[in-house]
Parts: C-alpha cells; sequence; structure tokens
C-alpha cells in the first residue's frame, strides 16, 4: 500500500481546524481521511511553527539590516575614493 502525500495547504487546513478545538481530533480525522495521529502531529507542528513566527523580531531585524546595508555603502564607497586616487597618483589609468 502507498502513502498519501498530502499537500501543505491540506494539513494546514486540518491542523487549524484541530486548534479551533470545534470539533474532536477523531471527527476531524474522519472527516478528512486521515488518522487521528496524524491530525494531532499536524497540530503540534502548527503550534510549534506559530510560536516561531512570533518570537521572530521582524521589525528590529529588518532595521539591523538597513544599518548594515548603509554602513557597507559607505564603505564601498570610501574604498572607490581611494582606489581612484591611488590610481591618480601611481599613473594607472584603465
Amino acid at each position: 500500500m502507498q502513502r498519501k502525500k498530502h499537500s501543505a495547504e491540506f494539513k494546514a487546513k486540518v491542523a487549524l481546524e484541530a486548534l479551533k478545538g470545534d470539533k474532536t481530533i477523531n471527527e476531524i480525522a474522519g472527516a478528512h481521511q486521515v488518522h487521528p495521529n496524524q491530525v494531532s502531529n499536524w497540530k503540534k507542528e502548527a503550534q510549534a511553527g506559530l510560536v516561531e513566527c512570533f518570537s521572530v523580531k521582524r521589525g528590529r531585524k529588518n532595521q539591523q539590516h538597513e544599518a548594515d546595508q548603509e554602513a557597507l555603502y559607505s564603505q564601498i564607497g570610501r574604498l572607490k575614493v581611494e582606489l581612484d586616487w591611488l590610481k591618480k597618483k601611481s599613473g594607472l589609468s584603465l
């Protein structure tokens, strides 16, 4: 017997239904023709994913990324000016 492969959308739909708590795990499993243990596993994965989703500080991370990018651009600019000055002083021209 070959295993069924469920899409991410299907798993999310079933897990969300389990998280709502309106129906029992067995009712959800019967309605979607999956094993109750599978529904429980998807529910646990969804809960873990939610915790991870909200633990990331998106605003701070984005601000830090922009600050790092600005620092790198200014360093590139300084290095380009230095390179141009050194080329001029050495007489090299490309």
